[in-house]
């Protein structure tokens, strides 16, 4: 009997790619969003979900085509040059591990509401120790924390949703009904164009992390069918909590009272009297946050493993087995390394931080770009199943979104740093990459000499002994001669 292949589900890589997608940053960053775009910014949710939906199919489409070949990282080196895999992936890998690292030291400032002596450094690096190990126990296994871990942050999602549709109708005994409430005495867009801009790249960003599922391929279950309903799941689930969070949640407080410092869910009930929310908030926010770290190793150690296998990274790194184990250890020990310069340069570090968001838009783009390379150059993955549709002005269309909402970056307080951060990375590791290149031809050039010296020496040998043998034979000849 046939055993059957034992991989991650659609359900499993969904689970886990919301866990990746609704951290912290939704929580408080789409309070941000909705303070620079008002009610319109119902039209940047939608905007962004069809963004994400035309990225992710494309990145199914160069996955489906061989699920086992690696990440974007290779589909870039395939389509651009090992120069352009080089570099997004350590554009990637280093932008994720300033955001996680920051994520680390979010965990204890939350916590300190509870316990005030709480110290950031031994606990944050605790919380890194402990996602890194639990990643060691492997795909499957962690896709069922994760799952767990996901279901919390959408029950309560959810579970708002509920309670502001009751607030709204007037079904809570002793409150009024809200009904359109401050929707009604908004404007649609009081920050104008410019605040829907900047509020997409907020979204953008509170989107970030399906990209989870183009890493996890080499360890689906049946990639052909998996993958591409893994990200019509995710891009349905995503885009219809967060429209319908947004719709929910607009007609209970005004949008100018909206701030990073607390999440939109407590401001919008603390209003109504429904104070209590804010500590379950805080503990959901924990949750958030620690499930959005242990997606982010798995996708790192992926990471790690496809550079390793372009050549693009240490070899010492490599790992044959199943689950990368160097990979995610060797990333786990960066996210420390991040954690410990945050706390000795916060200044420094909070630039450096804001690299993150550059890094994904950046690695967005690239699959774009990647993929129409891709589709030109071979048609539609095997079995003639095209899923982009609309392509190729959709995916070009994507791609200038993408570097449009780059660009845009100045438009948010504290995100013009993260921009010029993010190009200086990008040169960085390409001069890196022609450092390596440089160096390997030269180990090249000097492996030949040696090569073609020893096949001299060789040949110089072989004629030395021949020469020797006839004078030896003559030797012989004349002795017996004699004789």
């Amino acid at each position: 009997m046939k055993k059957k292949r034992q991989g991650l589900s659609a359900l499993h890589l969904t689970m886990m790619a919301l866990g990746s997608v609704i951290g912290g940053s939704f929580f408080l960053g789409s309070s941000v969003a909705i303070n620079a775009a008002g009610p319109s910014i119902l039209i940047s949710y939608i905007l962004s979900g069809v963004l994400v939906y035309f990225i992710l199919f494309a990145l199914s489409e160069m996955t489906v085509a061989n699920p086992h070949v690696g990440s974007f990282s290779t589909f870039a080196a395939q389509e651009f040059g090992e120069g352009a895999g080089f570099v997004v992936g350590w554009v990637y890998w280093t932008g994720t591990i300033f955001s996680m690292s920051s994520e680390a030291t979010a965990i204890p400032v939350l916590l300190r509401t509870w316990f005030p002596n709480l110290s950031i450094a031994i606990f944050g690096s605790l919380i890194i120790v402990g996602v890194t190990l639990l990643n060691l126990l492997g795909a499957v296994r962690l896709s069922k924390l994760e799952s767990g871990l996901s279901s919390i942050k959408i029950f309560t999602i959810i579970f708002f949703i509920i309670l502001a549709l009751l607030l709204i109708v007037g079904l809570i005994p002793g409150m009024l009904a809200v009904g359109a409430g401050e929707l009604a005495r908004e404007p649609l867009m009081p920050g104008g164009i410019k605040g829907i801009a900047g509020s997409m790249l907020i979204i953008i960003f509170a989107y970030a992390g399906f990209e989870i599922i183009g890493l996890a391929a080499s360890e689906a279950e049946n990639p052909q069918e998996t993958i591409p309903k893994a990200i019509l799941y995710t891009v349905l689930s995503l885009t219809g909590l967060y429209i319908i969070y947004a719709a929910v949640l607009l007609p209970l407080v005004p949008t100018a009272d909206l701030s990073e410092n607390m999440s939109a869910m407590v401001v919008a009930l603390n209003r109504r009297g429904i104070s209590w929310v804010g500590s379950a908030i805080n503990m959901v926010l924990i949750s958030a946050s620690l499930s959005a770290m242990l997606a982010a190793i798995f996708g790192l150690g992926r990471m790690i493993r496809s550079l390793t296998d372009e050549r693009h990274a240490p070899q010492w790194l490599k790992d044959k087995k199943d689950v990368p184990y160097r990979g995610i250890i060797f990333s786990g020990f960066a996210m420390l390394l991040g954690l410990g310069f945050g706390l000795l340069f916060p200044r420094v570090y909070l630039v450096l931080i804001t690299s993150g968001g550059f890094a994904l838009i950046f690695t967005y783009g690239v699959i774009m770009a990647s993929h129409i390379r891709f589709r030109k150059r071979r048609g539609c993955p095997p079995e003639g199943k095209c899923q982009m549709p609309g392509f190729p002005y959709t995916s070009w269309l994507v791609l200038i979104s993408m570097i449009i909402v780059l660009f845009s970056m100045p438009f948010i307080p504290g995100q013009t740093a993260g921009l010029i951060t993010g190009i200086v990375m990008v040169m960085m590791y390409y001069l890196i990459y022609l450092v390596m290149k440089s160096f390997m031809k030269l180990q090249i050039k000097d492996a030949k000499e040696v090569k073609n010296n020893a096949l001299r020496i060789k040949k110089y040998q072989s004629r030395l002994s021949s020469e020797f043998s006839k004078e030896l034979i003559k030797k012989v000849h004349k002795k017996i001669n004699k004789h």
